[in-house]
């Protein structure tokens, strides 16, 4: 599930990943401010607060993906940082600052196949994106062979076995106000925009392909 992302545990702690391009490399679509508070101070957080929670568990599994599966079983400061580590972590693979603009592969047969069009595809996605109250995050999820938008509270994902939303993430959208309001305030819609113009296609195709 989703292996080109698995999270390990390295001497019994979590690890903030290596950035994969310069806090510049989105702009205009996301600024160089925004892209290093958010991750080095939000993401940041995430990492270190999730090895403390760890901290005073036993038997903590190695994989980020087995703890989301059972996040029941945890504190719920085990759920809200793992879960925002591991979003943050798939979120800054999904970007892209030589983005192809349309899906790839596979993916974009798919798309195709189960929502008519890219258009039709990106229409439902920013309404899941723009509707979500508060923070969270939108998605496009594979759900027992088909692809399946919806949305997520906070740091939840559908990884975790609490979630409504069920299945393997192959697109994700932080709609936190910190991912955006620096450069667009209250104007959300705009950010979701200005995210097609950076989704790294090559990289969800991959992830739709591993659960195939």
């Amino acid at each position: 599930m989703c292996e080109q992302i698995t999270l390990k545990i390295k001497n019994m702690k979590f690890e903030l990943p290596k950035l994969p391009y310069s806090y510049d490399a989105l702009e205009p679509y996301i600024d160089s401010k925004t892209m290093e508070i958010h991750y080095t101070k939000h993401h940041g957080a995430y990492v270190n607060n999730l090895n403390n929670a760890l901290a005073e568990l036993q038997n903590v599994p190695d994989n980020m993906e087995s703890l989301l599966g059972n996040i029941s079983k945890y504190p719920v400061a085990v759920r809200n940082n793992g879960g925002g580590h591991y979003n943050h972590t798939l979120f800054w693979e999904l970007l892209s600052p030589n983005s192809k603009k349309n899906p790839v592969g596979k993916l974009a047969e798919a798309i195709t196949r189960d929502f008519g069009s890219f258009d039709a595809f990106r229409e439902k996605f920013n309404n899941a994106a723009l509707t979500r109250f508060g923070s969270g995050w939108a998605w496009l999820i594979s759900q027992n062979g088909k692809l399946v938008i919806g949305s997520t509270p906070n740091q939840d994902n559908p990884l975790m076995d609490i979630s409504e939303l069920k299945g393997s993430p192959i697109l994700g959208l932080d709609v936190w106000e910190h991912a955006y309001y620096l450069k667009y305030q209250n104007r959300r819609a705009e950010y979701i925009d200005a995210f097609w113009n950076i989704v790294h296609w090559e990289k969800a195709n991959e992830l739709y392909l591993a659960t195939l």
